[in-house]
């Protein structure tokens, strides 16, 4: 391991360093054996001796591998994972679920929404492109190997919803006013928008919204948290659009 190589990881952590070297880093040796069996290009493995085999890895120490990690505890084996580039075709989400993010900028959050699209079988986001980055170190571990099944888009997301809109696909949004996400008949295709983690919805994006939802606390007028947090919110009404479409409910 050179100091040429140290640098170019340390550089990965920053947006402007992913964007300049078209790498991201996954640590882990199960993150890392799933990246190796997806389509995307793994070109450097640094492992504890044992872990991987290959011609694209190199077998470190203890402290090499601390010196390596971005975490705050260093795994056994970190990854030098080429960016896939993915293009944003409205027709490909016709028929489909979407989840649009708007402005998320906490990692985490980020991180545990593509989990959730994983589980619920959504297979695109489109994010604003002040949205945090979904190949930060920290949005990648998160994902718990989400990040190889999800595919995120990042555009101007108020352009991208009034494009879906004009289109005949419902635009939802979550705000503090709206139809009661439970007696609202969902469809089974289209896009739901989440807002920013302090300020919500934008005003921007709110315009080309079609159907404004409503989550409310239960059971009804029950006093509780005075807010959800996005990737709990997130998870709540992709589980309610799921449920309407299993039980035939959607249109």
């Amino acid at each position: 391991m050179t100091k040429a190589e140290i640098q170019l990881v340390r550089a990965l952590a920053d947006k402007r360093g992913r964007t300049e070297h078209g790498l991201f880093v996954a640590e882990g040796e199960k993150l890392i054996g799933e990246l190796r069996a997806s389509h995307l290009h793994v070109r450097k493995i640094f492992a504890l001796e044992g872990v991987f085999a290959g011609p694209e890895v190199e077998t470190v120490g203890t402290r090499e591998m601390e010196r390596l990690s971005l975490l705050k505890t260093a795994g056994n084996s970190l990854a030098l994972v080429e960016i896939p580039h993915y293009e944003l075709d409205m027709r490909a989400l016709s028929g489909r679920l979407t989840l649009a993010l708007d402005d998320v900028q906490n990692p985490g959050n980020l991180g545990t929404i593509v989990r959730l699209a994983d589980w619920f079988g959504i297979t695109d986001i489109v994010c604003s492109e002040s949205s945090a980055d979904c190949f930060n170190p920290k949005v990648v571990q998160a994902t718990m190997g989400a990040i190889l099944r999800v595919r995120v888009h990042y555009t101007g997301l108020a352009q991208f919803l009034e494009r879906a809109a004009a289109g005949g696909l419902p635009v939802y949004g979550t705000f503090l006013e709206g139809d009661n996400i439970y007696e609202t008949e969902l469809a089974q295709a289209g896009i739901v928008v989440m807002g920013n983690e302090g300020r919500g919805i934008s005003d921007a994006a709110a315009e080309a919204v079609t159907r404004k939802l409503f989550v409310p606390p239960y059971p009804a007028g029950r006093r509780g948290s005075e807010s959800l947090n996005v990737a709990m919110a997130t998870g709540i009404v992709c589980a309610e659009f799921r449920r309407q479409a299993n039980a035939g409910g959607g249109k």
